[in-house]
């Protein structure tokens, strides 16, 4: 019997571990999806040369989930709420707990489910009612299709569209194709602004300057920005990325609807990515070592306008 208490503590451990975030995930947007693409804010951009398996969903929005691309935005445009995506917690939570308790049941005895009622007692019940949210919650992760678990200088060479993209944007309606809005040709100073956006965005993080973060995002970012640096400082921590270089970039699309216009593109860049603790000291990733992602951002902008941030996803 110790031996199996000690195998359930172990695989309790190891499941939590899955869902801890990695040293990355500290990085502006800590490594989700977030944020509003207009009436295509759920619908996948297209896959480019930079991002070949696209871009993770939404996990959350100021656009209300279900709404179809071809829907208007809704009336008075950003809400006050955020927009949470069905199941992120209930589902996971379900899942875990039909999961979970049968586990339970057979490791502490009395036949699957058995446990919820017989002689494993409360220690019992409330190990399994922890498996049945930490495996439920990985499982759904690992499984659910729908759930999500977003350089200087050389803009000609690093922002192309590449022999795949150029050969999707020569067939009709690449741009276009159904979705909502209209297709919209990008210039060369538009590419050297979202180059110049990653930098100064990444700048703004690490120095924790809500004000510059104003200047270059949508308040609905600003806001995820302001969560996220909060709960660095109520932990003691302070994330910092430097040295950003931009590797590679392509459109994956651009279009207008309405008052604003659209560009997303895939980016691959590498940082030092590093969290330190209130005494300097490093508490996750590292000063030295380099970390290599891939995001796809959003930007949008009135005709004629400076472009800001409004949505960062998470390569696939």
């Amino acid at each position: 019997m110790r031996r199996l208490s000690y195998a359930v503590f172990a695989l309790m451990f190891a499941l939590a571990s899955v869902t801890m975030p990695s040293a990355a995930d500290a990085r502006v947007n800590s490594g989700l999806s977030l944020g509003s693409r207009g009436s295509r804010t759920y619908a996948a951009p297209p896959a480019t040369a930079t991002s070949p398996y696209g871009a993770a969903p939404m996990q959350r929005s100021f656009v209300p989930n279900g709404q179809s691309y071809g829907s208007p935005l809704p009336a008075g445009g950003y809400g006050r709420a955020y927009g949470m995506r069905p199941g992120s917690a209930f589902g996971s939570g379900l899942l875990g707990g039909l999961l979970g308790a049968g586990i339970g049941g057979l490791l502490f005895g009395g036949g699957f489910f058995g446990g919820m009622h017989g002689g494993s007692g409360v220690l019992g019940v409330l190990l399994q009612m922890f498996l049945l949210y930490m495996l439920g919650s990985w499982l759904y992760r690992r499984f659910a299709p729908n759930l999500a678990m977003a350089g200087g200088g050389a803009y000609a060479r690093l922002f192309t569209p590449g022999p795949r993209l150029a050969q999707n944007a020569a067939r009709p309606g690449f741009f276009g194709g159904g979705r909502a809005g209209r297709p919209i040709v990008l210039a060369q100073a538009d590419y050297q602004s979202f180059d110049q956006l990653l930098h100064n965005i990444q700048a703004a993080w690490s120095a924790h300057d809500l004000k510059a973060l104003q200047q270059m995002a949508t308040p609905e970012m600003v806001g995820y920005f302001a969560e996220q640096l909060a709960e660095q400082t109520s932990r003691g921590l302070r994330n910092q990325v430097s040295d950003v270089r931009l590797q590679q970039g392509d459109l994956s699309e651009a279009w207008s609807e309405g008052s604003r216009e659209y560009a997303t593109v895939s980016m691959r860049f590498s940082m030092v990515d590093v969290t330190l603790d209130g005494s300097g000291r490093v508490a996750d990733g590292s000063l030295t070592e380099r970390v290599t992602v891939t995001e796809i951002w959003t930007f949008l902008r009135a005709p004629g306008g400076r472009w800001v941030l409004s949505a960062i996803q998470q390569a696939k």
